[in-house]
């Protein structure tokens, strides 16, 4: 091979260095280390990440498409704060979408699948009363009913509404008594997937997003 000819046989490297960095500030903001409305210090993080603005700006690029960090003209890039409106919208797309899939799921999917949700709902039980766990296992369920549901862009949609869920500063499980609440509606919930009752499913999970947007509501 002539000198200073790439290496076509070279590995490609496994994630680049701006979805690498991309990655990082996702689990700061959900995670809360960059509160909802916040500045996003670009030389900061640049100097604690030890990496140039090129890399961090295409990073930022990322969350700004997932709707994570809203761009402000010349101001920069801060963290996404979700208004009341924007809740209330979320919550409106979450029901059609995870109602439908629901109602799909209780009529097409197998014995084996609706097995798997129970054990999933069993764990969701368990989890009651500590309020990291019911999350966790909440968006398990969830989640996988609509991968079960098997519509691609019904899971991508819904997977960056509920990341953006994430941002709100009066999240519905945190009211007080609304983990019980929610624990019973997703009894019922999979009572009507294990009779394979389509409109009872679509009916039940309208209602548990409508009691969630009631929940914001009260706790804010």
């Amino acid at each position: 091979m002539p000198a200073g000819s790439p290496d076509s046989s070279a590995p490609f490297p496994s994630t680049a260095l701006y979805e690498q960095v991309a990655d990082r500030l996702r689990q700061r903001i959900l995670g809360r280390e960059l509160e909802p409305g916040s500045w996003i210090d670009e030389l900061k993080l640049c100097g604690e990440l030890g990496i140039s603005r090129t890399p961090l700006r295409e990073a930022l690029k990322v969350l700004a498409s997932e709707g994570l960090v809203t761009m402000k003209l010349r101001r920069g890039a801060y963290v996404t704060e979700m208004s009341e409106r924007d809740v209330r919208e979320a919550y409106q797309l979450l029901s059609l979408l995870e109602s439908d899939a629901a109602a799909e799921v209780a009529t097409r999917a197998s014995d084996a699948d609706l097995a798997e949700l129970g054990e999933l709902h069993r764990a969701l039980e368990e989890a009651l009363p500590e309020r990291d766990a019911f999350f966790a296992a909440n968006e398990r369920f969830h989640l996988r009913l609509l991968e079960i549901d098997g519509n691609r862009w019904r899971l991508q949609i819904v997977g960056d509404l509920r990341r953006l869920m994430k941002l709100n500063r009066h999240h519905s499980l945190f009211r007080e008594g609304r983990l019980a609440e929610s624990l019973e509606e997703h009894r019922a919930i999979v009572k009507a997937l294990l009779s394979r009752d389509a409109e009872a499913c679509r009916r039940l999970v309208a209602a548990h997003f409508c009691n969630g947007l009631s929940a914001t509501q009260t706790a804010s």
